[in-house]
């Protein structure tokens, strides 16, 4: 089973979307209408030139990542921002499948969020859409959390919360389970895109990920 981080598992993206709109705001930028929404899924390579170029930042795309990545940092030194139900989530599955972790923030911040939760010990591998080719909804982080799992997409879950990493899921060819993210939903075509949309992570059970199969005609 993979898991999103950012919106799933912890109330991160309104620190993700202060850092960049709290830096946007020091240089004098107006924060677009739309910027938050676009850069939802996307990696750090591809959000800090976003930035740079949309947002129009004044600073190289490796130094706004940094400075936004110092932000998030600070702010889970404060607290880990756990969504309710997340802990026991991960406990209910790890008692089941292996672990993975497939999420569009910066190495670091997954590493900090691992070691400070305890999740470094349930999870078998993390991967950062910085490490691979393309951001959601490109399915690259997922199909590189299974190659580090040696699992094939056919016999995976993936559990999302936004658009663009619904539809990345679906795109590796996982199982989709959808829990929505209240404060960015999904759109029609990420929940057309899903096989499970829940309401709550308390709602993810064994039953909801690998479902009985039907019963069979008459005899």
């Amino acid at each position: 089973m993979v898991f999103d981080l950012d919106g799933l598992l912890l109330d991160s993206e309104s620190a993700w979307d202060g850092g960049r709109r709290a830096l946007a705001a020091g240089h004098g930028r107006p924060w677009p209408e739309d910027a938050t929404a676009a850069m939802m899924g996307m990696s750090a390579p591809e959000w800090s030139a976003y930035v740079r170029d949309r947002v129009g930042v004044p600073l190289a795309p490796e130094d706004i990542s940094a400075r936004v990545v110092a932000h998030v940092l600070d702010a889970y030194g404060e607290r880990l921002p756990l969504l309710p139900g997340a802990a026991e989530a991960v406990a209910r599955m790890a008692e089941r499948w292996p672990l993975a972790l497939a999420s569009s923030s910066n190495r670091e911040v997954i590493d900090r969020v691992m070691a400070t939760s305890g999740w470094g010990e349930i999870f078998r591998t993390w991967v950062s859409s910085e490490e691979v080719g393309r951001g959601k909804p490109a399915p690259d982080v997922f199909l590189e959390a299974l190659r580090r799992l040696g699992a094939a997409p056919a016999e995976a879950a993936g559990v999302e919360d936004s658009h663009n990493g619904i539809l990345a899921a679906r795109a590796a060819g996982l199982r989709v389970i959808a829990v929505p993210n209240h404060e960015f939903p999904p759109g029609p075509e990420a929940l057309a895109a899903a096989d499970e949309v829940l309401g709550s992570l308390d709602e993810l059970t064994p039953d909801v990920v690998e479902p009985a199969p039907a019963a069979g005609g008459a005899g």
